[in-house]
């Protein structure tokens, strides 16, 4: 199979190194929102999908903090990495985790947005002990994520975008920080699928190019996947639900809100 360098590959950032991306179009193109530790339902999500070696797998960051399971849902991406295109995204969280390791940022204001949970998963209770997370864990977390991914249709970023600028041109606080908002599609057509922005109705946000798949995983909602081509959401709860909503069902419930 071809090695092809995705379009945010050329997006250098020395303190991030993206490797090119094994993307296929004979498969499905496939995304997952924020995780946050949700172990059991991204095994459902999983479970569901049932992601194979042609299928393009786009996962949009904030694997990390306040959910149960970090370590799980980690192990989980590398495991995914063997058996489908991953394509994994870097979300704020990541970017927390990481200054808090480099001393970039102080540890209790990490631990203040989910860190603590973080390490419990990795056996640690009161402070952080770096060495107890695996080496394996760090190099994808510090080495494969990718600030966006992009295809001939769609935009794929953790946060948001700003809707003028070339996807190379797009600063980090658009990327990783900026809120979901109903402003205007990307100049280039494409539609922009996000996280970050947690819909705490547990319904994702479709609107005129910019769809929101945050649906509070961690908290009383649940994780969501898009299987972009035949625009279905599937969901799974930690609470070991699972459904599917396409867009009109989406609409729909929305609008009863």
């Amino acid at each position: 199979m071809p090695i092809l360098v995705s379009d945010d590959a050329a997006d250098i950032n020395t303190s991030r190194v993206r490797l090119p991306t094994r993307e296929t179009s004979r498969g499905r193109t496939l995304v997952i929102g924020d995780m946050h530790g949700c172990s059991t339902a991204l095994d459902l999500i999983l479970g569901e999908l049932q992601p194979g070696r042609d299928d393009n797998l786009v996962t949009l960051g904030d694997y990390v903090d306040r959910g149960p399971d970090t370590r799980g849902v980690i192990d989980r991406l590398l495991e995914l990495e063997q058996k489908t295109q991953l394509i994994p995204l870097l979300g704020n969280h990541e970017i927390l985790m990481l200054d808090a390791r480099n001393r970039l940022v102080d540890s209790d204001s990490w631990y203040g947005v989910g860190g603590r949970q973080t390490m419990q998963s990795y056996g640690c209770v009161d402070k952080p002990d770096w060495n107890a997370i695996p080496q394996e864990h760090w190099d994808f977390l510090s080495q494969r994520l990718r600030r966006w991914h992009a295809t001939s249709t769609h935009i794929f970023a953790h946060a948001n975008l700003n809707a003028m600028l070339p996807m190379p041109d797009q600063s980090d606080d658009w990327l990783f920080w900026r809120r979901f908002d109903d402003s205007h599609p990307h100049f280039s057509g494409k539609i922009l699928i996000c996280g970050h922005t947690a819909q705490k109705n547990g319904l994702p946000r479709v609107l005129p190019g910019r769809i929101c798949i945050d649906t509070w995983a961690y908290g009383e909602g649940w994780l969501t996947a898009l299987d972009v081509g035949t625009e279905t959401f599937v969901q799974a709860s930690q609470r070991g639900e699972v459904r599917r909503l396409s867009f009109e069902e989406v609409r729909v419930l929305n609008e009863k809100e």
